[in-house]
């Protein structure tokens, strides 16, 4: 059986990126998106996507060259052409063969949904997008294995933690501190990393606090 993630994460105004663009000049929506690649110009791509919004977008605002393609009612098909790694989300997810397979915006709002053939594949996509994109939240996991539901798979971001509490939760980690019986109490865990008692105890406290909000309340 495929152990698969299937992962959703919302971008807000991500820079490059004419789908958002689109929908946020506008505040409307944007769904149906796809791309295409001709033979003879590899290096480019096609995108299509539906506007659903009351006026157009404003192409000198947006870093692309719009053509409507289509229209009816208050929605509209729009096309473009990019660079296949133009810097874009989409474009940061496919340099690790994961092509999004849903993409959506609702006003300055980017939804990407992709899948990652296991955790670590995740992590570095997600590492790589927040590395580009500090508004980037990860809204979703889903496991494909029947016996994980999608409210036990949880995406923990060690980068909440800082340095320091990193630093004394991974030593009193691999000194035994958690273990029981324990292998290190918290006077020695403190020695070993030349604070005192109280500052162990901060830091562990804040450092367990964030992870234990991630995994709780991920809803």
């Amino acid at each position: 059986m495929a152990s698969g993630i299937r992962a959703e994460v919302r971008i807000d105004d991500p820079a490059n990126c004419v789908v958002a663009q689109a929908s946020a000049k506008t505040s409307g929506r944007v769904h149906s998106v796809s791309k295409s690649t001709n033979p003879s110009t590899p290096e480019r791509v096609t995108v299509e996507f539906m506007l659903e919004a009351e006026t157009e977008p404003d192409a000198v605002d947006i870093d692309a060259d719009l053509s409507a393609i289509f229209s009816y009612g208050s929605s509209t098909v729009y096309r473009f052409e990019r660079d296949l790694d133009h810097g874009c989300p989409c474009a940061c997810i496919e340099r690790f063969d994961c092509p999004p397979v849903d993409v959506r915006a609702h006003g300055a709002a980017l939804y990407l949904t992709f899948h990652a053939p296991d955790m670590a594949h995740l992590q570095t996509v997600i590492g790589a997008l927040r590395d580009r994109y500090t508004t980037l939240d990860v809204q979703r996991l889903l496991q494909s294995q029947q016996e994980h539901t999608e409210q036990n798979l949880v995406f923990v971001d060690r980068n909440t933690l800082t340095d320091r509490q990193a630093e004394v939760l991974e030593t009193a980690h691999r000194m035994g501190y958690f273990e029981h019986p324990k292998r290190a109490n918290a006077g020695e865990v403190a020695d070993e990393l030349g604070i005192t008692g109280t500052t162990l105890t901060e830091h562990l406290a804040a450092a367990q606090t964030k992870l234990l909000n991630a995994i709780l309340d991920h809803e």
